[in-house]
Protein backbone atom coordinates (compact mmCIF):
# COMPACT_ATOMS: atom_id res chain seq x y z
CA UNK A 1 0.00 0.00 0.00
CA UNK A 2 1.46 3.50 -0.53
CA UNK A 3 2.40 6.07 2.11
CA UNK A 4 1.64 9.30 0.69
CA UNK A 5 4.31 11.32 2.98
CA UNK A 6 1.58 13.59 4.33
CA UNK A 7 0.04 13.82 7.17
CA UNK A 8 0.26 11.81 10.16
CA UNK A 9 0.50 7.79 8.98
CA UNK A 10 0.78 4.57 11.31
CA UNK A 11 2.42 1.97 8.79
CA UNK A 12 1.68 -1.77 9.61
CA UNK A 13 3.80 -3.97 7.97
CA UNK A 14 2.96 -8.00 8.25
CA UNK A 15 5.95 -10.52 8.03
CA UNK A 16 5.08 -13.91 9.47
CA UNK A 17 2.42 -16.07 11.53
CA UNK A 18 3.40 -17.55 14.81
CA UNK A 19 1.20 -20.79 15.77
CA UNK A 20 1.08 -21.71 19.61
CA UNK A 21 1.64 -25.06 20.81
CA UNK A 22 -0.61 -25.42 23.40
CA UNK A 23 -3.71 -24.74 21.99
CA UNK A 24 -3.00 -24.30 18.13
CA UNK A 25 -3.84 -20.49 18.28
CA UNK A 26 -2.54 -18.25 15.50
CA UNK A 27 -1.30 -14.56 15.58
CA UNK A 28 -0.03 -12.59 12.52
CA UNK A 29 3.56 -10.67 13.61
CA UNK A 30 4.74 -7.51 11.79
CA UNK A 31 5.92 -3.78 12.72
CA UNK A 32 4.66 -0.41 13.29
CA UNK A 33 6.23 2.89 12.23
CA UNK A 34 4.71 6.11 12.67
CA UNK A 35 5.55 8.82 10.33
CA UNK A 36 4.72 12.60 9.90
CA UNK A 37 4.74 14.15 6.32
CA UNK A 38 7.02 11.13 5.49
CA UNK A 39 9.62 11.35 7.94
CA UNK A 40 9.88 8.23 10.58
CA UNK A 41 9.26 9.24 14.32
CA UNK A 42 11.84 6.40 15.70
CA UNK A 43 10.25 6.63 19.26
CA UNK A 44 6.94 5.54 17.42
CA UNK A 45 7.88 1.67 16.55
CA UNK A 46 7.49 -1.71 17.64
CA UNK A 47 5.37 -4.68 16.84
CA UNK A 48 2.02 -5.62 16.12
CA UNK A 49 0.03 -8.76 16.42
CA UNK A 50 -3.21 -9.30 14.49
CA UNK A 51 -5.73 -12.26 13.75
CA UNK A 52 -4.79 -15.11 11.39
CA UNK A 53 -5.29 -14.46 7.94
CA UNK A 54 -5.86 -14.23 5.09
CA UNK A 55 -7.11 -10.23 5.36
CA UNK A 56 -10.97 -10.05 4.88
CA UNK A 57 -13.20 -7.18 4.74
CA UNK A 58 -16.20 -8.69 2.78
CA UNK A 59 -17.70 -10.45 6.03
CA UNK A 60 -18.84 -9.37 8.84
CA UNK A 61 -17.10 -10.84 11.92
CA UNK A 62 -14.94 -13.25 10.35
CA UNK A 63 -12.46 -12.95 12.67
CA UNK A 64 -9.77 -12.57 10.26
CA UNK A 65 -7.52 -9.57 9.95
CA UNK A 66 -8.53 -6.63 7.84
CA UNK A 67 -7.56 -6.55 4.35
CA UNK A 68 -4.46 -4.58 3.42
CA UNK A 69 -4.67 -1.14 2.71
CA UNK A 70 -4.86 2.62 3.63
CA UNK A 71 -7.55 3.56 6.43
CA UNK A 72 -8.59 6.61 7.48
CA UNK A 73 -8.21 7.03 11.34
CA UNK A 74 -11.58 8.02 13.94
CA UNK A 75 -11.60 8.80 17.39
CA UNK A 76 -13.05 5.87 18.63
CA UNK A 77 -16.42 5.66 21.24
CA UNK A 78 -17.18 2.36 22.15
CA UNK A 79 -17.54 0.74 25.48
CA UNK A 80 -14.42 -1.00 25.65
CA UNK A 81 -12.21 1.24 23.88
CA UNK A 82 -12.40 4.77 23.68
CA UNK A 83 -9.95 7.61 21.89
CA UNK A 84 -10.83 10.57 23.99
CA UNK A 85 -11.73 9.66 28.01
CA UNK A 86 -10.18 6.23 28.63
CA UNK A 87 -9.44 5.36 31.72
CA UNK A 88 -6.27 6.09 33.88
CA UNK A 89 -6.83 3.23 35.80
CA UNK A 90 -3.87 0.19 34.42
CA UNK A 91 -5.38 -2.67 35.47
CA UNK A 92 -5.93 -4.41 32.05
CA UNK A 93 -10.22 -5.23 33.27
CA UNK A 94 -10.53 -1.69 33.50
CA UNK A 95 -12.69 0.15 30.91
CA UNK A 96 -12.89 2.11 28.86
CA UNK A 97 -9.03 1.13 27.12
CA UNK A 98 -7.20 3.57 24.56
CA UNK A 99 -7.95 2.75 21.17
CA UNK A 100 -8.47 4.42 17.44
CA UNK A 101 -10.83 3.50 14.82
CA UNK A 102 -9.93 2.50 11.63
CA UNK A 103 -12.88 3.01 8.85
CA UNK A 104 -13.50 2.50 5.40
CA UNK A 105 -13.46 -1.16 6.35
CA UNK A 106 -16.22 -2.52 4.36
CA UNK A 107 -18.27 -5.17 5.93
CA UNK A 108 -16.40 -4.97 9.30
CA UNK A 109 -17.09 -3.13 12.16
CA UNK A 110 -15.18 -1.83 15.51
CA UNK A 111 -11.26 -2.76 13.83
CA UNK A 112 -9.30 -0.26 16.18
CA UNK A 113 -5.60 -0.28 17.06
CA UNK A 114 -5.51 -0.80 20.85
CA UNK A 115 -3.37 -2.19 23.77
CA UNK A 116 -3.30 -6.33 23.90
CA UNK A 117 -3.09 -9.11 26.42
CA UNK A 118 -1.79 -11.85 26.65
CA UNK A 119 -1.06 -14.51 23.11
CA UNK A 120 -3.82 -11.53 21.39
CA UNK A 121 -6.89 -9.89 22.12
CA UNK A 122 -7.76 -8.58 18.69
CA UNK A 123 -10.71 -10.15 16.36
CA UNK A 124 -9.71 -8.40 13.36
CA UNK A 125 -7.88 -5.20 15.04
CA UNK A 126 -4.42 -4.54 15.71
CA UNK A 127 -2.03 -4.83 19.03
CA UNK A 128 0.88 -3.03 19.06
CA UNK A 129 3.87 -4.16 21.61
CA UNK A 130 7.87 -4.14 22.19
CA UNK A 131 8.54 -7.87 20.87
CA UNK A 132 7.44 -11.07 20.05
CA UNK A 133 10.15 -13.61 19.05
CA UNK A 134 7.54 -16.24 19.13
CA UNK A 135 4.70 -17.72 19.99
CA UNK A 136 5.65 -18.49 23.64
CA UNK A 137 6.02 -14.63 24.18
CA UNK A 138 2.58 -12.73 25.61
CA UNK A 139 1.62 -9.20 24.82
CA UNK A 140 2.16 -7.38 28.04
CA UNK A 141 -0.93 -5.68 28.47
CA UNK A 142 1.27 -2.11 30.71
CA UNK A 143 3.56 -1.91 27.92
CA UNK A 144 0.83 -2.35 25.18
CA UNK A 145 -1.78 0.46 26.67
CA UNK A 146 1.36 2.66 26.30
CA UNK A 147 2.47 2.39 23.05
CA UNK A 148 -1.62 2.95 21.99
CA UNK A 149 -1.61 6.09 24.77
CA UNK A 150 1.64 6.92 22.93
CA UNK A 151 0.39 6.83 19.29
CA UNK A 152 -3.07 8.81 20.37
CA UNK A 153 -0.51 11.55 21.97
CA UNK A 154 1.52 12.19 19.15
CA UNK A 155 -1.36 12.10 16.83
CA UNK A 156 -3.00 15.00 18.77
CA UNK A 157 0.27 17.07 18.87
CA UNK A 158 1.17 16.81 15.40
CA UNK A 159 -2.18 17.57 14.35
CA UNK A 160 -2.52 20.22 16.75
CA UNK A 161 -6.05 21.48 16.34
CA UNK A 162 -7.14 19.88 13.83
CA UNK A 163 -7.60 17.00 16.03
CA UNK A 164 -11.17 16.15 16.99
CA UNK A 165 -12.33 17.36 20.49
CA UNK A 166 -14.60 13.93 20.95
CA UNK A 167 -14.86 10.58 19.88
CA UNK A 168 -17.14 9.39 16.62
CA UNK A 169 -15.62 11.75 14.69
CA UNK A 170 -12.88 11.34 11.64
CA UNK A 171 -9.09 12.40 12.32
CA UNK A 172 -8.35 14.68 9.49
CA UNK A 173 -4.80 13.38 7.46
CA UNK A 174 -4.64 10.40 9.72
CA UNK A 175 -3.90 7.13 7.84
CA UNK A 176 -3.30 3.52 8.57
CA UNK A 177 -1.38 1.98 5.84
CA UNK A 178 -1.05 -1.86 6.02
CA UNK A 179 1.00 -4.47 4.09
CA UNK A 180 1.45 -8.02 3.77
CA UNK A 181 -0.28 -11.13 3.68
CA UNK A 182 1.72 -13.97 5.36
CA UNK A 183 0.38 -16.99 6.38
Amino acid sequence: MPMTGQGWEIHVERTHTQRRQSDGKVRTVGRYQVFHDGVAQIALAGTTAESAGPGSNAVAGNGKRVEPARYPLFTHDGVKYQTHNYTNNTNQSALPRPGILLGETENRVAILIHPGIGFLASIGCINLCRILPDAAEPISFPGSRARVIAVIDDMKTFLGNRFPDRNGKRIPAAFAVIDGEPF
